[in-house]
């Protein structure tokens, strides 16, 4: 297939094409500098130039705290930008598969969401990302939303990158949330599913993780016992780090649904975590 990657320089746009490249796929890999999805123009001129079969739209805006200050530019971004993507997909008959978040959801339950439970988000962030979602549904594109959460891999700094930094230093301490809950997911077991969707001819709205459930503080111990590194942990409250986007407390997604199309389990979060720090130390 002719795979056409918005984002590809980012965190999981750099992973999609590597994914796609290793199982054959023709890609076409456009990054900030070689496409702004902003530009409605721009993105229906090189959509109708290099014809794609599927569009995996990973161009977003991810600044959690920020986007709370610049809701105008995210919502640029995350739903307009979507909305050009969606549209000019739509007239040259590609599927567009657009990666959400888990931060769609207030965190208010006390089991998995799926994906068809109400959505209701508690930051900027997260209005941004749903309103993707909803400019997409009405697109008239054929589509695909997965949602996801807690990323990280190679291509781009994050949480798992922070707690090795830390561990760089003799005798460090690091303060860690520890009444938030999600699923930390490698991009090496997100990439390969988003490919999987596409190859599957899936449509619709997926949760797509790695397994089980973690708090920050949780992730940050592992990566630690992993890599052997000496810090001291000390555990604080959402509340008290006083960050400036509101998080979901509990936003661990249900992947029965995407199990079961892909006939396979995802990959335990501790297993994938382990995988990426034997690759990247």
């Amino acid at each position: 297939m002719r795979i056409l990657i918005t984002g590809a320089a980012g965190l999981l746009g750099n992973a999609v094409v590597r994914t796609a490249e290793e199982r054959g796929h023709d890609v076409r890999a456009l990054g900030r500098s070689t496409l702004d999805v902003t530009d409605a123009g721009e993105v229906d001129r090189r959509l109708r130039a290099e014809m794609p079969e599927i569009v995996v739209h990973c161009a977003a805006y991810t600044a959690v705290d920020r986007a709370e200050e610049e809701s105008h530019q995210a919502m640029a971004v995350n739903r307009d930008g979507t909305r050009n993507v969606a549209m000019a997909s739509a007239q040259v008959g590609a599927t567009v598969i657009y990666p959400s978040t888990d931060n769609v959801f207030d965190g208010r339950s006390d089991t998995p969401y799926r994906p068809d439970d109400e959505t209701s988000p508690v930051s900027a962030y997260g209005v941004s990302k749903l309103a993707g979602e909803q400019v997409l549904a009405m697109s008239g594109c054929s589509g695909i939303v997965v949602r996801t959460s807690w990323l990280y891999g190679s291509g781009g700094r994050d949480f798992v990158d922070v707690v090795l930094e830390r561990g760089k230093r003799r005798g460090s301490e690091m303060t860690v949330v520890d009444d938030q809950v999600g699923c930390p997911t490698w991009t090496g077991s997100l990439a390969p599913g988003i490919v999987d969707l596409a190859e599957s001819g899936a449509r619709g709205t997926y949760h797509l993780c790695d397994a089980g459930q973690a708090s920050w503080l949780d992730l940050a111990r592992q990566v630690a016992e992993v890599a052997g590194l000496d810090i001291e942990f000390k555990s604080t409250s959402t509340l008290a780090w006083g960050a400036a986007a509101e998080r979901p407390p509990f936003s661990v997604l249900d992947c029965a649904e995407v199990e079961s199309i892909l006939s396979r389990h995802m990959t335990p979060w501790r297993e994938s975590l382990g995988t990426y720090l034997l690759e990247a130390l």
